[in-house]
C-alpha cells in the first residue's frame, strides 16, 4: 500500500508517525514544502519574545526521526497537482527543479492553513510580515531588532501574544482590528474588557473598529492608514486570520464555502481514498452540531491521529470539538470552550448565562486570587453550551473539564452536583464549577423550571 501525506506540521506529523506504527508494511511518503516539520506555531510569540531561547524546543519531531521510522520524507517538495481519478501526484523538488509523478493508494491532506493576506494598497512593501511558520518567526525576530514602533493588524490570539512580546521588548506597539473589541471570537466582553485594560495600562495603543485602507511608504512601509486616521510605524505584522490551504482539491472533494474540506466522522472526504486532517478541513462543532472551521493545534493532532487509525477501516469516530482554547497574557490566565455570547447569537440560539465570582481558594490561605467564570446553557434543555474563565491564578484546567461537560451534553443540574475534591490549597468545598451550576438552576424562571422538570 502506497500512502501519500501532503504537509507535515501538526496533523501530518501525527498522521505519519501513527501510520508507521499501525501499517509497518505500507510505503509512506510525506511531502513538505519547508525544510522542517512539526513546528509549534502556537509558541511563535514565545519564541519571538525570547521566552523560548532554544528554537529546537518548538519542534516535536524532525525529518531524521520520521526517516528512522521508515517514512519516505520529501522535504522542500511542492505538490503541484492531485489527479484523484488516476491516483497520482505531480511533485516538484524545490531544490533541483525536477518535476515527477508519484502514485498513491491512499492520500492524506494535511496541508494546513495560510495567513489571510488582504488586498490592501501597498501591502507588497518591505517590513510587512506574516506570522505563521518557523522561517517567518525568524524574520520577525530579525526585523524587530531595529524597529522602534510596531503595528500589529488583527487582535486574535497570535496578534495579542505578539503585542505582549513586543511591549516587553521595549517597543512602542499599536494594535489595529476592525472589531469593536479584541479576542471577540473567543471571549465575552466582560473578559475582553479586562484584557484591553491590561494592554492600555502598559501603553499599548488600541485602535479598534478601524479597518486598514492602505500601507504608505517608499518600498518600505512607513505608515498604516485606517478609516479613522494613520499610524507611523517601522514594522507591520499581519495577523488577520487563516484560510484553509486546499487548492489542490478544488472541485475534487466536497468543501465548505471557505474552502475547508468536508470530512465524515472518520476523517474521510467525499472521495473514498482521500482523507483530510488539521487546519485544511472542517470538523463537527458539538455546541451547534454543525460543521465548522476551527484551526487549532489540538484539533490538528487529534484528527491526524484519527486518520491513521481509520485509513483502512472505519474504527474510531471523531467525537467533535468544542473549540477549547486558552491564553496567558500580562499575568492573566483566560480560557474558553463552546459558545460565546456573540457566537450563540450568530448561530441563532437563545441561551442563558450566569457568572460566578469568587477566589480560587479560601481567603484564610496566604494568597487567593479572584476568579470570574461564566456558564452558558440552553434554558429549555438545561444542556451546557459554553464556558469561560479569567483569573490571575491558573484555573484554566477547569475549562478542559467544561469541554468534556459540553461534549457529553451535561445539564446544569449534573454540573451543580458533580463530585469535585476539596483541599484548601486548591479550591473551596463548593468548586466554582458547582457554584455555576447551582446559579444556573436558580436563574431559571419558575415557568422555565417547571418546563425543565417535565
Amino acid at each position: 500500500m502506497n500512502i501519500a501525506v501532503i504537509g507535515s506540521t501538526h496533523a501530518g506529523t501525527a498522521a505519519v508517525k501513527n501510520m508507521a506504527r499501525l501499517y509497518p508494511d505500507a510505503t509512506i511518503h510525506v511531502y513538505e514544502r519547508n525544510d522542517n516539520v512539526s513546528f509549534l506555531s502556537c509558541g511563535l510569540a514565545l519564541y519571538v519574545g525570547g521566552v523560548v531561547q532554544d528554537a529546537k524546543a518548538l519542534f516535536y519531531s524532525s525529518p531524521d526521526e520520521l526517516s528512522s521510522m521508515g517514512i519516505q520524507v520529501h522535504m522542500q517538495h511542492d505538490v503541484l497537482n492531485v489527479d484523484d481519478e488516476n491516483k497520482t501526484l505531480r511533485v516538484k523538488d524545490l531544490l533541483t527543479g525536477e518535476v515527477r509523478t508519484d502514485r498513491f493508494d491512499k492520500l492524506v491532506m494535511t496541508t494546513g492553513s495560510w495567513p489571510v493576506i488582504p488586498p490592501i494598497e501597498g501591502i507588497g512593501q518591505d517590513q510587512i510580515l506574516l506570522a505563521k511558520n518557523y522561517n517567518q518567526a525568524n524574520t520577525i525576530i530579525k526585523q524587530t531588532e531595529h524597529a522602534h514602533h510596531i503595528t500589529v493588524i488583527g487582535a486574535g490570539y497570535i496578534g495579542v501574544e505578539l503585542v505582549e512580546a513586543f511591549q516587553q521588548a521595549g517597543k512602542s506597539v499599536t494594535l489595529v482590528d476592525g472589531e469593536s473589541r479584541i479576542l471577540s471570537r473567543y471571549f465575552d466582553s466582560a473578559i475582553t474588557d479586562e484584557v484591553e485594560r491590561a494592554l492600555t495600562d502598559r501603553g499599548i495603543e488600541l485602535r479598534l473598529n478601524e479597518t486598514v485602507q492602505a500601507f504608505k511608504g517608499d518600498g518600505r512601509v512607513r505608515q498604516v492608514v485606517t478609516n479613522k486616521g494613520a499610524v507611523d510605524t517601522d514594522l507591520v505584522i499581519l495577523c488577520v486570520g487563516f484560510r484553509p490551504n486546499t487548492g489542490l482539491l478544488t472541485d475534487k472533494v466536497d468543501m465548505l464555502a471557505n474552502g475547508a474540506i468536508k470530512v465524515n466522522e472518520y476523517m474521510q472526504t467525499s472521495h473514498p481514498d482521500i482523507f483530510a486532517a488539521g487546519d485544511c478541513c472542517a470538523i463537527s462543532y458539538n455546541p451547534t452540531g454543525e460543521e465548522a472551521y476551527i484551526p487549532l493545534a489540538t484539533n490538528a493532532v487529534r484528527t491526524g491521529t484519527l486518520v491513521a487509525h481509520n485509513l483502512l477501516t472505519p474504527r474510531i469516530p471523531h467525537p467533535g470539538t468544542q473549540g477549547t482554547s486558552g491564553l496567558h497574557l500580562f499575568g492573566l490566565n483566560l480560557a474558553s470552550t463552546g459558545l460565546t455570547d456573540t457566537a450563540a447569537t450568530q448561530a441563532g440560539l437563545t441561551l442563558q448565562e450566569v457568572t460566578v465570582q469568587e477566589t480560587n481558594r479560601p481567603t484564610f490561605m496566604p494568597d487567593a486570587e479572584e476568579v470570574r467564570f461564566t456558564l452558558r446553557f440552553d434554558p429549555v434543555t438545561r444542556i451546557i453550551k459554553g464556558a469561560q474563565v479569567l483569573s490571575k491564578a491558573d484555573v484554566t484546567q477547569a475549562i478542559n473539564t467544561m469541554s468534556v461537560v459540553i461534549q457529553k451534553e451535561m445539564t446544569i443540574e449534573e454540573l451543580a452536583f458533580v463530585d469535585f475534591f476539596f483541599q484548601p490549597h486548591f479550591n473551596h468545598p463548593w468548586h466554582f464549577l458547582n457554584k455555576a451550576g447551582l446559579a444556573a438552576i436558580d436563574a431559571l424562571t419558575p415557568a422555565e423550571a417547571v418546563q425543565a422538570a417535565r
